[in-house]
């Protein structure tokens, strides 16, 4: 009897609905924590502010958004969702059991991963609507979802591809979102592109904070069509998911090496 192997979209359709449901137990609540926590306490400001007769602030929402969801709440959620995908087979040892199916092993990183951005994509919208409570610019909501959502996929992708290279893709990962973006403020415009950083603010439409001429290595801040930084990020993030599929299609079935550790 010969087994006919399925198609790429049926593992990865398959993949994904089997595993939906992981993002409803704790490491999937902790994600969306992330965001409900910093929204949800601007908002409870906002609040007591609005009893003592103060207007919204647009300075409050742009501070929460570059300064609470993308420069800390985006990496963490990416550090936290990533370990719990196909990171997860390697540390208990099941990686063999799904690469001995006949399916598409290249399949398995982005089956895994759709349900963690599906869910993290998903907070990240509505903490995005909370901003507009507390004095968003309308003008710019569809850029601020849409540079959320664009940098959760890459970054997500990103940190899976990085577990799936390096045993400690943790500490890998935190020190790239750590000490690279931050350097956004002193590269020239060419690294200035490198970042998810500048994409999200060229997509958003707005920065927290300009650069002072007076300030040391400062460099002129950069900008990219909004359009062609969501086409970065969304192709940025494909070839990641890509790359971590043919890095697994590359791992030898069997307890062996590495997965042999412990």
């Amino acid at each position: 009897m010969t087994i006919t192997a399925p198609s790429p979209w049926r593992t990865l359709r398959a993949v994904a609905r089997g595993y939906a449901p992981r993002v409803f137990q704790g490491r999937g609540w902790a994600v969306a924590a992330l965001v409900a926590a910093p929204v949800g306490l601007s908002l409870g400001i906002f609040a007591f502010g609005r009893l003592r007769g103060l207007d919204a602030s647009p300075v409050e929402a742009l501070r929460v958004f570059h300064e609470g969801l993308v420069k800390m709440m985006l990496p963490i959620m990416a550090l936290v969702a990533a370990p719990a995908g196909i990171r997860e087979d390697l540390e208990q040892r099941t990686l063999p059991l799904l690469l001995v199916r006949p399916a598409p092993a290249w399949a398995y990183p982005l089956g895994k991963g759709l349900p963690w951005f599906l869910w993290g994509a998903a907070w990240l919208v509505l903490g995005a609507l909370g901003l507009q409570v507390i004095g968003g610019d309308p003008a710019l909501l569809l850029g601020r979802i849409a540079a959320l959502v664009a940098a959760w996929w890459g970054e997500l992708a990103l940190r899976t591809l990085v577990g799936l290279l390096f045993k400690r893709g943790t500490l890998w990962g935190a020190l790239y979102f750590c000490l690279w973006e931050p350097l956004v403020r002193i590269f020239p415009p060419f690294l200035q592109r490198l970042t998810f950083t500048h994409h999200i603010e060229s997509l958003a439409g707005s920065r927290v904070a300009e650069v002072g001429a007076h300030q040391i290595l400062a460099q002129a801040q950069v900008t990219t069509p909004p359009l062609l930084s969501l086409l970065v990020l969304l192709s940025f993030g494909a070839l990641c998911w890509g790359l971590a599929g043919w890095k697994l299609q590359r791992t030898p079935i069997g307890l062996a090496g590495r997965e042999a550790e412990g």
